[in-house]
């Protein structure tokens, strides 16, 4: 899939772990039709793990570091908390393990502008080829293994399949999502020959995977009883953080969130999938605002003039232009250019008119990873 990001934990060999509190998931308040409703998101969370508990050295290391790194436990789910909301509810919805919601923060501590050495992308760590399999577009406009939903979509998707490709073994289903399937597979298939065992902690995997597997078991047991381990975790409500807003037509984000009074990089960081500060020609047009400011956020929108919308420059098409010339005097990619215009092909005349989309305020396409 891609290249996990987390920091190493130290070398010492701690193999001891305390041993499970009863305390460990904090009591339910009774929901509506006795269903249980959690205050805290963390204790959802809880209520719904259900990866084997593994008393191990690489386990135990894993806990050694986030123990003694708690700053970066407080940026990863400081960022996570716009995001861990949905996920939980994707994952509960198919009856999935709750310590995948974690997932992220060892593939990209939940940083959706993550971009690995590899060329894996987002919360999830798409690669290219792989995100396009599962239905993530990418072109000029957008990053589809950047967005929140979709690529979350993409990532259940892909690993409720590894899951049954590995006989229902949720630690192979997870080393393959980090190694790809066909190294998991060999793996198996050289421990077989051996007469040797086939669990993961026995096979014969690539260092980076190898520690993959204990990251989120051991950030899943510091989660599940951060007081044994002497964490705090940040609370984070369990309500959704962010809602959906459909905006009809393409829009240049700056110029509405400075209308709409949402911070700049909120709004970025909810949306990170649009790689120009404006929502794609072709749709689809919705955008993703912190969930109290989904009222005013349509208000703003509704008295927002078309003209408003997307700052477009006229081009008239002089003699001895070409499309590609074009899109290189204005600083965008050819395809944008034909999409805008609707233009099939590289054909054009001189005196035919052509609109340049621009945002209100140029802006990098890929957000510096301190801007969230």
């Amino acid at each position: 899939m891609g290249c996990s990001h987390l920091p190493g934990p130290p070398r010492s060999d701690r193999a001891s772990l305390p041993s499970p509190t009863p305390d460990a998931v904090a009591p339910a308040l009774a929901g509506a039709g006795g269903a249980p409703a959690y205050d805290d998101l963390f204790a959802r969370m809880r209520s719904g793990f259900a990866l084997p508990a593994v008393d191990n050295a690489a386990v135990a290391r894993e806990i050694a570091w986030y123990r003694g790194n708690p700053a970066y436990l407080e940026r990863t789910f400081g960022r996570g908390r716009r995001y861990l909301h949905h996920i939980v509810e994707e994952l509960e919805e198919r009856g999935l393990p709750n310590e995948l919601a974690l997932l992220p923060a060892v593939e990209s501590a939940y940083d959706p502008f993550a971009l690995s050495r590899c060329y894996a992308s987002g919360l999830w760590q798409f690669l290219p080829g792989t995100g396009r399999r599962y239905g993530l577009a990418q072109d000029w406009w957008t990053d589809g293994r950047r967005d929140v939903r979709d690529a979350t979509r993409a990532a259940l998707d892909h690993l409720e399949a590894l899951h049954a490709d590995f006989g229902g073994d949720w630690l192979l289903a997870l080393a393959a999502y980090n190694a790809g399937a066909p190294r998991v597979r060999r793996a198996i298939e050289r421990s077989q020959r051996r007469g040797q065992p086939t669990d993961f902690f026995a096979l014969e995997l690539p260092r980076e995977t190898r520690r993959y597997v204990p990251r989120l078991l051991g950030l899943a047991r510091v989660v599940a009883e951060p007081g044994a381990f002497g964490v705090a975790l940040p609370e984070i409500p369990n309500e959704p953080y962010f809602a959906r807003v459909d905006v009809a037509h393409q829009i240049d984000l700056g110029r509405v969130a400075d209308l709409a009074a949402i911070p700049r990089a909120e709004l970025r960081a909810l949306n990170p999938e649009f790689l120009r500060w404006a929502t794609a020609p072709s749709g689809p047009h919705e955008l993703l605002v912190p969930a109290p400011d989904k009222a005013r956020f349509e208000q703003v929108l509704a008295e927002l003039p078309p003209s408003e919308r997307l700052r477009l420059v006229h081009h008239r098409v002089a003699r001895g232009d070409t499309l590609s010339g074009i899109a290189r005097r204005h600083g965008i990619a050819l395809e944008a250019l034909r999409s805008v215009n609707r233009i099939e092909g590289s054909r054009i005349r001189a005196g035919q008119d052509l609109l340049i989309p621009l945002p209100y305020e140029p802006t990098q396409s890929v957000a510096r990873r301190d801007e969230v």
